[in-house]
């Protein structure tokens, strides 16, 4: 049996390689560079920060006033161990944790999903408040009802996005969308096949619900570098798609 620390060295360790997680963490800091430039004293909060690895990815490009927040303990003993400034906060109750502690930017990626529509308004006001006037919040999600599968029910995902559902959320906050895509649109054929086939699979009584596992592995290095090099050139040679598994977006307050 797998214990906790290998666990999240595993997960920490997927985070650095995965073509997926290594692509993420580029339009991150390409979002940062776009607004701040080469300036890297720049306040930024990782608000679900899980094991780190985009804090650390953002500590090699020489930013230097990181913070992170996660509500897991394990996850949060795991950053310590590593040096890293995280500090346990369950985001419901992220508007009472340090108020006067302001951010020029706050990432989000991946942790709305999880909650509910009742309780994502909420956090999003949380997350504006914390935010300094011309400050931005970069935030991926789970997108489109299309993809969902095993993975989805493995990790616990509550809901899946598209941009609409985020519209009012920024209105009522006072927020402007500067840019979004939804990516992996290359790779959405392939990737939609897949999870239809675990939904039939579910459907026809084939597997079930409670041993589903995620679909997100560190496939053979050939493979995941050819996966990397695909979602990087979409990056370059379309800005925007109307399609993919992720929705990616960077908001100004």
């Amino acid at each position: 049996m797998i214990g906790r620390s290998e666990e999240y060295e595993k997960m920490f360790r997927l985070e650095g390689q995965l073509w997926w997680y290594k692509h993420l963490h580029e339009r991150v800091g390409e979002a940062l560079m776009h607004r701040f430039g080469e300036n890297r004293d720049v306040a930024i909060l990782d608000a679900g920060c899980g094991t780190g690895g985009l804090l650390t990815f953002l500590h090699q490009m020489g930013y230097t006033r990181l913070r992170g927040i996660d509500g897991s303990v394990d996850a949060v003993v795991y950053c310590h161990d590593r040096k890293l400034p995280v500090s346990l906060v369950n985001l419901n109750d992220l508007a009472d944790f340090e108020p006067t502690h302001m951010y020029d930017a706050i990432i989000c990626n991946d942790v709305f999903c999880y909650f509910t529509k009742a309780d994502l308004a909420p956090l999003m006001m949380a997350l504006t408040g914390r935010l300094k006037p011309g400050g931005i919040l970069i935030s991926n999600n789970n997108a489109f009802g299309a993809f969902r599968g095993e993975h989805d029910l493995a990790v616990g995902i509550v809901q899946r996005f598209v941009l609409s559902d985020f519209e009012p959320l920024l209105s009522q906050n006072c927020l402007n969308l500067r840019s979004y895509t939804y990516w992996s649109f290359i790779l959405s054929l392939p990737i939609v096949l897949v999870r239809q086939w675990q939904r039939l699979r579910l459907r026809l009584g084939w597997s079930k619900p409670g041993e589903a596992k995620s679909d997100v592995y560190l496939p053979v290095r050939w493979l995941n570098k050819l996966l990397l090099g695909i979602v990087r050139a979409e990056q370059k040679l379309l800005r925007r798609t109307p399609f993919g598994s992720s929705l990616f977006m960077v908001i100004s307050r």
